[in-house]
C-alpha cells in the first residue's frame, strides 16, 4: 500500500474548535484552549502517524481583522497555512446564526481542496445545522461537507478517513516519533498563557504574553523561569494580586499541568515585567517568536 502525506490546515473564526480538533486528531492536548476568542496566537503543527500516512495539521489563530502588529503576524500565519496545504479543514459553528462566507473567499483562489467541517453537532437541532450547511452546497472549491463534535469525538474517525482521501502518494515529512515542530519550552509557555486566558478577566489575558527565561531539566524535576509581559502598570498590579496571592494560584494551576505534560516534578517561577505596547513592537513580536 502507497505511503500518504501531506499538510492539512484547519481554518475558521475564533472559538469554532479548530484546537478541539487538533487535540481530538492527536489523542492528546497540544494546543491550548479556552472560551476566550483569539487563545491560538500562533501556527502549530501536530503531527499524526499511522502506518500508511502521515498527517501534518496546522492548527492556526482565528481569522480576524488586525488592530496591531501581533494580529497582523497571527494572520501571516494563517496565510502561509493556507499557501502550504494540501487540503483545507474550513471549520464551522454551527451554534452561531449564519456562517462567515469571507474565510471562503479567501481560500477559493488557492486550488487546494477544502472540506468544510460543520462543529458541534451535538449543540444544534436538525434546522441549525441545515442553516449552517446551506451556504456551502453549491460553492465552487468545495469538495465535502463534513459534521462533527470536536469536543465529543462524534464523527472524527469518518472526518479522518475523508482527509486521508485528499492526501498525495509522499514520503513522512517528519520522524515518525515526533509530535509536532515546537519545542517543550514552547508549550509550557503555552500552558501558563492558557492559564492567564481561564484566570484573568477583561483586557488582561490578551495584553499578557510569556517568555521562557530560564530552562533547565534534571534527572528528577525541571527548573522553570518565565516573564509575563504585560502593557500597563495596572495590569501587573492585577496579574499579581493583592500580596501575590493572584500570580500564586496562577503558578499553582500552571505547574500542575506542565507537570502532566513532561511527566516529572516541575519548579516554575513566574515574575511580571511590563513593556508598553508589545503588541506593535515588532522587536518584542520577534522576541516573543512571531
Amino acid at each position: 500500500m502507497a505511503f500518504k502525506s501531506g499538510f492539512v490546515s484547519i481554518l475558521g473564526e475564533p472559538n469554532v474548535g479548530k484546537s478541539t480538533l487538533l487535540n481530538a486528531f492527536l489523542g492528546q492536548k497540544l494546543s491550548i484552549i479556552t472560551p476566550k476568542a483569539q487563545t491560538t496566537r500562533h501556527r502549530i503543527l501536530g503531527i499524526m502517524n499511522g502506518d500508511d500516512f502521515q498527517i501534518v495539521f496546522s492548527d492556526t489563530p482565528g481569522v480576524i481583522k488586525p488592530h496591531y502588529k501581533l494580529h497582523e503576524s497571527m494572520m501571516k500565519a494563517v496565510e502561509s497555512a493556507r499557501e502550504d496545504a494540501d487540503l483545507i479543514l474550513l471549520m464551522i459553528d454551527s451554534t452561531l446564526p449564519a456562517p462567515d462566507l469571507s474565510i471562503y473567499e479567501q481560500i477559493k483562489e488557492n486550488n487546494i481542496p477544502v472540506i468544510v467541517v460543520i462543529n458541534k453537532c451535538d449543540q444544534s437541532d436538525k434546522a441549525r445545522m441545515e442553516a449552517a450547511i446551506q451556504p456551502f452546497r453549491d460553492l465552487p472549491g468545495i469538495s465535502e461537507i463534513v459534521e462533527i463534535s470536536a469536543l465529543h469525538c462524534i464523527n472524527t474517525v469518518f472526518l479522518l478517513g475523508r482527509i486521508l482521501e485528499f492526501l498525495p502518494e509522499h514520503p513522512a515529512y517528519y520522524p515518525e516519533d515526533e509530535l509536532s515542530d515546537k519545542n517543550i519550552r514552547f508549550f509550557v509557555s503555552e500552558i501558563i498563557r492558557e492559564k492567564i486566558m481561564l484566570l484573568y478577566h477583561q483586557e488582561i489575558p490578551y495584553s499578557a504574553e510569556v517568555f521562557m527565561e530560564e530552562y533547565k531539566e534534571e534527572e528528577t524535576i525541571d527548573r522553570i523561569k518565565a516573564i509575563i509581559f504585560v502593557s500597563r502598570e495596572s495590569q501587573k498590579a492585577i496579574l499579581i494580586g493583592h500580596q501575590g496571592k493572584a500570580i500564586k494560584t496562577l503558578g499553582t494551576e500552571a505547574r500542575k499541568d506542565i507537570e502532566e505534560f513532561v511527566g516529572k516534578h516541575v519548579f516554575l517561577e513566574l515574575s511580571v515585567k511590563i513593556s508598553k505596547d508589545w503588541r506593535d513592537n515588532e522587536l518584542q513580536l520577534k522576541r516573543f517568536g512571531y
